[in-house]
């Protein structure tokens, strides 16, 4: 009898551990909608309002997603299409002008466990880009497709709309190309790199880092490129490793100079810092994007997110349109240093 009794209480105690809930899976999100110098005086009240929701609105679209126990990759997918719809940022609808006064979109997406990606280069008539870098990704033996060999496959999936060329144009975008236009011919150089007051070009990219609650990371990008862009130029944001890169421990999206990014291949670059050399997210992310970006002559900014929630938003250019949920709920938007 005396031992019978520890016994019960022994196997009262398993059920009852066992009846407990587990804790409950991390899930994280952050996002952005891109770098650049944006003066505080220079957005209005009504646009940073504006500003605020549109992040907002990606941010509960991906959240969504990630609390119903959906994948990482149907987060990104889900916040890239808002961002992409909302004319505040330089992706899908906003996109900025090329130098023929038309519009060419890229983007790319990757899910960190598997190693698959998908990307498109040079679009032009694909309401959301970055749709169709998924369709590459899950429905083609390929990684990327550019230009007309990509609206052609887009052609063979019914879920990918199409819209003409004029869709994506905005009042703003139109002023900002034809007084980069104005500086190109007043300083007679081949591309004016600004186009209001300091602003770089590449301002208002658009991407998005999630971990599931399966533990899984993946990461996308969005952009229209730069302002008054030639030749067919194509950016950081469709190639793999340099604007945008997931695996098992880290996910990054970019946003900058996209020449710089490519030469540094920051994305990737960030995640192997913590793979061969132990670094944490917030210093790798911090030692690519404000020291080796600026010492090879880019700036801009990225964001990353590791398996463990943790978050980094480094940015370089004076601000940076973002937004995070983190693993325990809280959640914010900002565009400024300092916010």
């Amino acid at each position: 009898m005396r031992l019978l009794i520890p016994l019960l209480a022994f196997a009262m105690t398993l059920n009852a551990h066992a009846a407990e809930p587990s804790a409950k899976p991390k899930t994280a999100l952050v996002i952005h909608g891109g770098a650049g110098f944006v003066p505080k005086d220079s957005i209005t009240p009504e646009e940073r309002t504006a500003y605020h929701a549109a992040l907002n609105r990606a941010l509960d679209a991906g959240n969504a997603v990630l609390q119903r126990g959906g994948s990482a990759l149907d987060a990104v997918t889900a916040v890239v299409v808002v961002m992409e719809d909302a004319p505040q940022f330089n992706a899908g609808k906003g996109a900025v002008f090329n130098a023929k006064g038309a519009h060419e979109l890229d983007a790319s997406i990757m899910e960190g466990h598997t190693r698959r990606a998908g990307a498109v280069a040079g679009v032009t008539t694909i309401k959301n880009p970055i749709k169709l870098a998924r369709a590459v990704m899950e429905h083609s033996p390929h990684v990327m497709l550019a230009g007309a060999g990509a609206e052609a496959f887009a052609d063979t999936r019914p879920e990918i709309e199409r819209v003409p060329n004029t869709y994506f144009d905005t009042d703003k975008r139109r002023q900002q190309l034809e007084k980069a236009q104005r500086e190109e011919a007043a300083k007679g150089k081949r591309e004016a790199r600004n186009t209001d007051g300091d602003a770089p070009t590449y301002f208002g990219t658009v991407g998005a880092v999630a971990l599931d609650a399966q533990g899984h990371i993946a990461a996308a990008t969005s952009t229209g490129g730069m302002t008054n862009k030639k030749w067919g130029r194509v950016g950081d944001s469709p190639i793999i490793g340099a604007g945008t890169w997931a695996d098992e421990r880290c996910g990054v999206s970019g946003t900058g100079w996209g020449e710089f990014y490519i030469r540094n291949a920051v994305a990737h670059d960030i995640c192997a810092r913590m793979a061969y050399r132990g670094d944490s997210l917030q210093v790798a992310a911090e030692d690519v994007v404000n020291k080796v970006v600026p010492a090879a002559g880019g700036d801009g900014g990225a964001i990353a997110l590791d398996r463990d929630g943790n978050i980094a938003m480094p940015f370089n250019s004076g601000s940076m349109f973002r937004g995070w949920i983190k693993p325990d709920g809280t959640r914010g938007t900002a565009i400024h240093e300092g916010e």
